[in-house]
């Protein structure tokens, strides 16, 4: 069994403190500091699921407006982007993790150079940075994944449209006319794209053109024909003790996460195993510190393709806030420490997240007491922000043993959040 020892990298802090005038007393912080980098929702939670774990938390945060900013009292306010300002940051901290992908891959191997642990490193987050990295690592693996390659331009795209088509016996006629591609494509920018952004389905050579105007590397996909998307969230330590959650079902509407189901309905159980093991051995090879979650498409015909890396708390998973007996939030941070993993099982036989997005009203704080009264079960979990229409302003959790029921909870109380409900 590996072993559970605190990392040597991590260290006892002594710090002198003052009470008053007439008493002066010396605190030995024997709990490490946690440096979290972006403000966002992820970050907010986090720092909540380490507050009784006795972990203290340091943020870097864009604005001190941003969500997290607004919780944890150690924040500093700076630009993820500039060395100097995470030197700074991380000099205060015994370990470095994050609740975005986008701080850049040369700085990350600068605070390892500087002795600052940072979980997951470089080389395991370029995988989820970079999605041409990405297919790349799985494709050596033999993981499956859509078909791809890196376009150099509409042509290109049109070229791949009928490679696409031919090898499916769609026909390749007319594949670089601007009539239109033989089978649409989805394009994605390498880096940056997140929530749907960076992400388009092209039809013809004028719609192609766009994701090219950024400048950047760009990836082509075949637009795969699936029944429903599907995640498997894991987590392991540096030690390589690994933990996984049950694979959910998660319902995307305009690109944006709605509802995660967890377990996923009607999954077998041999291919909720199989799925499982993929994502360990995909964390295991990639060497992954902290939760991953891999987005998933399953096809008609039971194949399961990977979609998406995320190396950070994710969106699928916040589920296990109220459904799992350890949530992804503390497991994450039980990994970037290197302490033991908590349970990943599942509280109930049913939970179902709904996302809370900002509607008409801004004021949502009636709707929240309604909600509360209504069902004195749900949980509810608010982000502070302000409320925008399309904006992740919180989530909904609800639990039991009757899906259909637990599922009209959680998009009742979302729904009505949202304005789009009013009774």
């Amino acid at each position: 069994m590996p072993s559970t020892a605190a990392p040597a990298a991590l260290r006892t802090v002594t710090r002198r403190a003052t009470r008053g005038d007439a008493y002066g007393y010396a605190e030995v912080v024997t709990f490490p500091v946690v440096g979290m980098v972006g403000g966002g929702q992820l970050a907010r939670m986090t720092h909540e699921a380490g507050i009784p774990l006795g972990i203290r938390f340091r943020l870097l945060s864009g604005t001190p407006q941003d969500s997290a900013a607004l919780a944890v009292r150690d924040v500093v306010v700076g630009d993820h982007n500039d060395l100097a300002t995470l030197r700074d940051f991380a000099r205060g901290c015994d370990v470095i993790t994050f609740d975005h992908e986008h701080v850049p891959t040369e700085h990350l191997r600068a605070l390892e150079a500087d002795g600052i642990p940072v979980r997951p490193g470089p080389d395991a987050l370029v995988h989820a940075q970079d999605k041409g990295v990405m297919r790349a690592r799985l494709d050596s693996l033999g993981v499956g994944c859509p078909r791809h390659r890196i376009v150099r331009d509409p042509a290109d795209v049109a070229a791949f449209a009928a490679e696409v088509a031919d090898a499916d016996g769609a026909g390749a006629d007319g594949a670089a006319q601007d009539a239109g591609f033989p089978v649409p494509v989805v394009l994605k920018t390498v880096r940056g794209g997140y929530d749907g952004k960076g992400v388009w389905v092209v039809r013809t050579a004028a719609e192609a053109a766009v994701p090219f105007k950024a400048g950047v590397p760009v990836l082509a996909e075949e637009k795969v024909d699936f029944a429903r998307e599907l995640a498997a969230c894991v987590v392991r330590s540096p030690h390589g003790q690994a933990v996984a959650y049950p694979v959910v079902e998660s319902v995307q509407v305009g690109g944006v996460c709605d509802t995660v189901i967890a377990p996923a309905p009607g999954l077998p159980d041999d291919e909720a195993v199989q799925a499982q093991e993929m994502a360990l051995r995909i964390a295991q090879e990639l060497g992954v510190v902290g939760h991953m979650a891999v987005e998933l498409f399953e096809t008609p015909d039971g194949r399961v393709l990977v979609n998406e890396l995320a190396m950070r708390p994710h969106n699928s998973g916040h589920w296990t806030q109220d459904g799992a007996v350890t949530s992804q939030f503390a497991n994450h941070l039980r990994a970037v420490l290197d302490l033991p993993l908590g349970d990943p099982r599942p509280r109930a036989r049913w939970t179902v997240m709904a996302n809370v997005l900002g509607g008409d009203y801004p004021d949502m704080y009636s709707a929240y007491r309604h909600c509360m009264a209504r069902d004195p079960q749900l949980k509810i979990h608010m982000y502070g922000k302000d409320v925008k229409p399309g904006r992740k302003v919180g989530h909904v959790n609800t639990y039991g043993d009757d899906l259909a029921d637990v599922r009209e909870r959680a998009a009742h109380a979302a729904g009505y959040l949202r304005g789009t409900i009013t009774e």
